[in-house]
């Protein structure tokens, strides 16, 4: 599986910036895709994810009513809306997929076998 990541930019606070990932390859085993972002000297954390079946969407505590993942079975594609954007959702942001993602483990990079190369996002006044 392969992931490409697209969307990042420079905006300034408060705005809004649309991430895309679009998958391929054997894809169908993934039964999730989220997204995660590191900021410079931090871990990788957890964003958002969505299930495809019944697209059950998860989020962090830190992006709640900010964000919005939603998914395009037929074009393999998630895409994160990020809206009112803060100084610390600066961070580089990587989509990921994993056969092995399930409910219990989906905010754990670990659980993702496949990342895309990352997009960065900087939010600045």
């Amino acid at each position: 599986v392969q992931l490409q990541a697209s969307g990042g930019g420079l905006v300034q606070i408060g705005g809004s910036l649309r991430l895309s990932c679009v998958a391929s390859g054997r894809t169908f085993s993934n039964r999730y895709m989220a997204w995660f972002r590191q900021a410079p000297g931090k871990e990788r954390e957890f964003v958002a994810a969505l299930k495809w079946s019944g697209r059950v969407t998860s989020y962090a505590d830190s992006v709640k009513g900010r964000f919005t993942i939603s998914g395009d079975s037929a074009k393999n594609t998630v895409s994160l809306q990020m809206s009112s954007l803060r100084p610390e959702d600066t961070a580089v942001y990587y989509c990921a997929a994993g056969p092995s993602v399930i409910q219990s483990n989906l905010a754990n990079p670990s659980a993702y076998a496949f990342w895309g190369q990352g997009t960065q996002v900087t939010v600045s006044s």
